[in-house]
């Protein structure tokens, strides 16, 4: 293009090369050296969504009653249940679950149970187990390891159902519990590393299962999480892994871990100190409610005291990478038919509360509660899938705000939101490959925008 208007533009862009701004040129540098600290902070402690594979839930059962046979066990358990109480469909109804795509959710919840009936046991030396003899809480510790090694040996090659995560509650490093847990700890791993066979079939060149959980409770100073970093890491020197290998939930159940002692909470010092370790933090309901001198009767995940907590800990772990987990209800579908009724429409509407606040994990602390776990969990991944798809399509395809815009203009925060839903309901099996392909997207989409940057390597239980 030759004439007036090309030699414009040309001197345009000839201008443009060499518009200077106002700042000095050595200014971009100097912002670089003061924020420098604050860029490896935000970097180390607040990395965002990992797209790391959450379980719905975490079954607590005393150490001494878990076999490899207990997921499988507990599967079926839940599915008699649901079948003399006239089916899954019944539940769902009690679950209120719109008729319309019920079915479709109570096929999935049933392949569910069937295969993969558990995502996350804790083989319980705390609470559950109880004040025992020495010589059987050391049995009872070796023995867990034992069958966690199973869980890994079975999920690796197919073969009965086993959660994606497993491993130990031990007992609190409170000084009257302290070297009882260090020593549960210490024997659990030791007998996993090198008795529980994982490296020799390939299951893991460390000897320890992917989606190891080792979870310390009643956690109330920071000081008890830098001693927890301190066995960690003597562990893994005894046992030659590789630094940091070793990762652990903390257990919230004492007022001090949400207003401590100078009058802060003291969860982001713990995170700190934690050095990375922290895996997830959890609710529990009953020890903080008691401590706070909530009567029994009136001690729920529900209750107003429950929610400030869970809002402190939500707010304090957000864009850390930690995963926040409810507690349970005590309230189990055990009795007449009209308890169970009326218990697993009350476990339905916790488990819908919990999701619908961003708390995608809870506990359930018997095999009737899996049921309405996965029915209410598929119902919410399921519910609003159409949706988010269509909108994550519409982002993907970004599209010209004010000329080819969707009806919803979401931005990046929001298109992420939307992708970790999608991928949370695939990774728990509310929603399929199938499910993604007929919406438009696939798995590398949803995850791209889920999180953002190079991609991470699979994460326990997760298709590559």
């Amino acid at each position: 293009m030759n004439g007036p208007i090309a030699a414009q533009d040309a001197s345009v862009r000839a201008q443009a090369g060499t518009s200077r701004g106002s700042l000095p040129e050595e200014f971009a540098a100097r912002a670089d050296r003061l924020l420098a600290g604050t860029d490896a902070d935000l970097e180390r402690f607040f990395p965002g969504d990992t797209g790391r594979r959450q379980p719905v839930h975490t079954c607590y059962v005393p150490a001494d009653l878990v076999n490899e046979q207990t997921p499988s066990e507990w599967g079926r358990a839940a599915l008699d249940a649901a079948e003399a109480a006239g089916g899954l469909g019944v539940l769902a109804e009690l679950a209120e679950i719109d008729r319309e795509g019920s079915d479709d959710v109570v096929d999935r919840v049933a392949e569910k149970l069937r295969t993969e009936p558990v995502e996350d046991l804790r083989l319980d030396l705390e609470d559950g187990f109880g004040l025992r003899s020495d010589a059987e809480e050391d049995d009872a510790a070796v023995e867990a390891a034992r069958t966690v090694a199973a869980f890994a040996l079975n999920r690796h090659h197919g073969l009965s159902p086993a959660p994606a995560c497993a491993g130990i509650r031990f007992k609190s490093f409170e000084a009257s519990t302290r070297r009882r847990g260090l020593r549960s700890l210490d024997l659990f791993l030791t007998t996993l590393v090198r008795e529980g066979g994982l490296a020799e079939e390939g299951v893991s060149a460390d000897g320890l299962p992917p989606g190891l959980v080792l979870t310390l409770p009643k956690v109330s100073d920071t000081d008890q999480v830098r001693v927890m970093v301190e066995a960690c890491r003597a562990l893994e020197d005894a046992l030659g892994l590789p630094l940091g290998r070793l990762a652990f939930e903390i257990q919230m159940e004492t007022a001090p871990m949400i207003l401590g002692l100078d009058g802060t909470c003291p969860i982001p010092a713990m995170l700190r100190a934690a050095e990375g370790r922290v895996s997830s933090l959890h609710y529990g309901t009953y020890d903080y409610s008691a401590s706070l001198g909530i009567s029994g009767e009136f001690q729920s995940l529900e209750h107003p005291a429950a929610d400030h907590a869970k809002n402190v800990m939500q707010v304090a772990v957000a864009g850390t990478g930690v995963h926040l987990s409810d507690g349970s209800t005590n309230q189990l579908p055990v009795g007449d038919a009209d308890q169970r009724s009326r218990t697993w429409a009350l476990h339905a509407r916790l488990v819908r509360r919990s999701l619908r606040r961003g708390i995608y994990q809870g506990w359930d602390l018997h095999a009737h509660q899996l049921a309405t776990r996965y029915l209410a969990t598929y119902d919410f991944y399921r519910r609003a899938f159409p949706d988010a798809a269509r909108r994550l399509v519409a982002y993907s395809g970004r599209s010209v705000p004010g000329i080819e815009a969707a009806d919803v203009a979401d931005e990046p925060a929001t298109a992420r939101a939307l992708a970790v839903y999608v991928h949370r309901g695939l990774l728990c099996g509310a929603v399929t490959e199938d499910d993604l392909a007929r919406a438009g997207l696939d798995r590398q989409t949803v995850r791209s925008v889920a999180v953002p940057g190079p991609a991470a390597p699979p994460t326990t239980g997760e298709t590559p």
